[in-house]
């Protein structure tokens, strides 16, 4: 993936309530970790949100494992 998440997850408080969504879309960042979780393919995805792409995927992931780093660095 070229460039960072943070060229694509996105915050606006008015916005899922503040959650982190994908380039200001309403598809949110756990929606994608849900998805994946539940055993949804990355084809599938693609396929049922056409306006997402794998890089968005991709940095979806990279976000939750940012910030599981952050998370178990502040906890020692």
């Amino acid at each position: 993936m070229t460039g960072t998440y943070r060229d694509i997850v996105t915050i606006e408080p008015g916005k899922r309530g503040g959650r982190p969504c994908i380039r200001g879309m309403r598809i949110a960042v756990a929606d994608i970790l849900g998805w994946l979780a539940a055993g949804v393919s990355h084809a599938e995805i693609l396929s049922d949100y056409p306006e997402l792409t794998e890089a968005d995927i991709r940095a979806a992931l990279a976000y939750a494992a940012d910030r599981e780093r952050r998370v178990v660095t502040a906890a020692r």
